[in-house]
């Protein structure tokens, strides 16, 4: 799988409950929503590589030897002059407030990549013969990412494409274009998933089922609207409906959960699992990495997704603090 979209650095407060004048320390992770999907991937037994952009800096060092070390491939990772590698701060007010300040101006490398990049042979084999191309609605707010995330589409042809819809309005100079790129992307879109707010751009619509309907209007088979603690909800054009319940778990840093989420569902659907069963396997992976600080160096194992469906399964769901895929 080749998952495009952000990389960076995260560091997050190891005080909670604090705004961020107040953080007396942070730890250092690896970071963004395409990077982190790819090692929820990884960590499930996928062969991931990563399409970004880092700087030529000590943190995009540190970025290309983070993937290597969570088996992400870095052969699509460019290295763009001039800029720096993006870092983002959080501040922690569980259970679920957990503002994000991003460092990416002028410019962040992943907006600098080029439709050219995709003409090179290596680079078109990559994600022409990929099984699935991940790519994330973020990357359509600025040239000439967006013609490269085109350009990748196009040299798909029919095959798999996995919409992650990643509302990040900030990132926009003109958020009331985000609409209609959103529509163009999902024209070649099989699977899209969003959380409410993501859905709301994407077709107009927060509610769940209702929004799962347009977005297969939109030419998508599959449709996932995560629900938080709600749960999540699939659809799929052939009329199946199924909605994974909400997992108990004591949040501590819900960012991450939608991308946990993400890497869980690919490794669901490429191996072929039932739709529900893939549904709640990627909920309990999101409500896990909620109840850890960290993103990519939170994402469970096969393993623990297991146990954890195991435990639900003998008691339910229940309590009021619950986690799920943002």
């Amino acid at each position: 799988m080749v998952t495009f979209g952000r990389v960076g650095v995260d560091l997050y407060p190891e005080q909670s409950g604090v705004g961020l004048a107040e953080v007396r320390s942070f730890a250092k992770y690896l970071g963004g929503t395409a990077a982190n999907v790819a090692v929820a991937g990884a960590r499930l037994g996928l062969r991931t590589a990563l399409l970004s952009g880092v700087g030529p800096d000590p943190f995009g060092g540190y970025v290309r030897t983070a993937l290597d070390a969570f088996g992400v491939g870095t052969g699509l990772l460019a290295t763009v002059p001039d800029t720096q590698t993006p870092v983002v701060f959080c501040e922690l007010f569980p259970p679920d407030d957990f503002p994000l300040h991003f460092y990416r101006r002028p410019v962040a490398p992943d907006q600098c990549l080029t439709p050219g990049m995709l003409a090179e042979p290596a680079a078109a084999a990559a994600v022409r013969g990929a099984r699935a191309l991940w790519i994330t609605g973020s990357a359509l707010a600025v040239e000439p990412t967006r013609s490269a995330v085109f350009a990748a589409l196009e040299l798909r042809a029919g095959r798999e494409v996995w919409f992650d819809l990643d509302w990040r309005p900030g990132f926009w100079a003109d958020p009331a274009q985000a609409p209609a790129l959103y529509a163009r992307a999902l024209a070649y879109a099989t699977l899209a998933v969003g959380n409410r707010e993501e859905v709301e751009v994407a077709v107009g619509s927060t509610d769940p089922e209702t929004a799962a309907g347009l977005l297969l209007e939109r030419g998508v088979r599959t449709a996932v609207v995560k629900q938080g603690p709600a749960g999540a909800l699939a659809r799929t054009r052939g009329g199946e409906l199924c909605v994974a319940p909400p997992v108990a778990v004591k949040v501590v840093n819900g960012l991450g959960a939608g991308d946990a989420f993400g890497g869980a569902l690919c490794a669901g659907l490429l191996a072929g699992d039932p739709l529900p069963d893939v549904l709640r396997a990627a909920n309990t992976a999101g409500a896990l990495v909620a109840s850890r600080l960290a993103c990519a160096d939170a994402m469970p194992t096969r393993a623990e997704i297991a146990a954890a469906l195991r435990e639900q399964a003998g008691r339910g769901p229940a309590g009021h603090d619950t986690g799920g895929a943002a």
